[in-house]
């Protein structure tokens, strides 16, 4: 399964992924989806949201086991955010039936739909239709960087935009789900293959508008520009200090530019933050200070600067129950996170848990993204014994 997976979407120049919501190798990943599916007499399902689904037993059930993550990537990402959890799952299906295990509940495996966000801006899009954490309207609104909106991908793409929303009742059928994930860090580095997930430390993404002016480069004074890179520049070392400063995270990893020419002093800088902290009080100050610090140095060069909150996602404790039955049952570390999961984004409507698995490197978003492949097999035999030990065993 994962050499299968392994050339779809990759850049042979950087060596990265270019997995996209709605693209080509989308298409070709949800196409693997179900063929694994079927090859294993699953009942294959696409839900309102284009979630895919595979289900063993009843999918009107109640109490289903669902276990999963996603297909898409980051621009020029590595190999195993998400494709890990995804593999891993369909791989401990496959231990439980070669252990004999007989299923008292139904099993799904999920691959949700866009959840890194990397084409529309909004991480999670699948699952927070799923949970109503995004609304239609809001998704219908959401462009890429060609303009093309939300809407008009999926309908291109075969599937019906129309449907999309919180689904409910799917929700109320399921009794847990658990994400297997690589360890974006290094807390399993000298320790065990694999961990649970206590916390998702709060995030968010913002947009900064910087409006300038745009002139000729060659000709207008210093002291006649109104500059906005300038301001976007100060800005972005405001944040690294002031994140620093509060123990936080904050990162303007993507940017645009108007006109973006070489010899033209721009008229418009797009910044986009992407903030974490370990509480939203810590998260909320620290964004507040990256903004006046904009504003001010704005102020000093004649820029405007107007800030937009395109994504938030408060807190995640995982279901405390669940959380300390897993770390039992595998006699795993618990550990916190800065990264956002569809785990944690579904944790407000179900019992949600994740297991992460050993990269020793740290290094995640990245080609260099890396696990050993015992420590994989350590992480499909730990979510084979949670899955056995939750589907195939009648409720205490």
């Amino acid at each position: 399964m994962w050499a299968e997976l392994l050339p779809v979407g990759r850049s042979a120049s950087s060596g990265g992924y270019r997995r996209f919501a709605w693209n080509s190798a989308d298409a070709e990943c949800r196409a693997w989806f179900e063929q694994q599916a079927r090859d294993r007499g699953l009942a294959y399902e696409l839900d309102r949201n284009g979630n895919q689904w595979a289900w063993l037993g009843d999918p009107q059930a109640a109490g289903a086991v669902v276990t999963g993550s996603h297909l898409d990537s980051v621009p020029d990402g590595g190999a195993f955010d998400g494709p890990l959890g995804v593999v891993s799952s369909f791989a401990a299906l496959d231990e439980l039936r070669a252990r004999g295990a007989e299923f008292t509940r139904p099993l799904a495996i999920v691959n949700f739909g866009d959840e890194e966000g990397a084409r529309f801006g909004v991480a999670c899009i699948g699952s927070r239709l799923t949970a109503g954490v995004l609304s239609p309207e809001q998704a219908y609104e959401l462009r890429d960087a060609d303009g093309v909106r939300l809407p008009d991908a999926m309908e291109r793409a075969g599937y019906d935009p129309t449907a999309i929303g919180a689904d409910d009742d799917r929700l109320a059928r399921i009794g847990a789900f658990v994400e297997l994930h690589v360890e974006q860090g290094r807390c399993l580095a000298e320790g065990q293959p694999v961990g649970v997930a206590g916390a998702i430390w709060p995030h968010g993404r913002w947009r900064f508008d910087f409006h300038g002016e745009a002139n000729h480069a060659g000709t207008t004074r210093i002291e006649d520009r109104r500059d906005p890179m300038l301001t976007y520049a100060n800005t972005v070392l405001a944040a690294r200090k002031k994140a620093k400063q509060a123990g936080a995270l904050a990162t303007f990893g993507k940017v645009a530019v108007e006109p973006n020419g070489t010899n033209a002093i721009a008229s418009l800088v797009r910044g986009w933050l992407d903030s974490r902290a370990a509480d939203e009080r810590t998260l909320t100050e620290l964004v507040a200070e990256i903004e006046r610090a904009a504003a001010e140095r704005g102020e000093r060069d004649g820029v405007r600067v107007e800030l937009t909150r395109e994504s938030y996602t408060p807190v995640v404790d995982f279901d405390g129950p669940l959380r300390d039955r897993l770390a039992k049952l595998l006699d795993a570390p618990v550990l916190p996170t800065g990264a956002g999961h569809d785990a944690g984004i579904l944790a407000s409507a179900i019992p949600t848990a994740m297991l992460f698995v050993r990269n020793p490197t740290g290094v995640s978003h990245s080609p260099a993204e890396y696990a050993e492949e015992a420590d994989c097999l350590a992480g499909v035999a730990a979510l084979a014994d949670v899955l056995e030990d939750l589907a195939c065993h009648r409720p205490q």
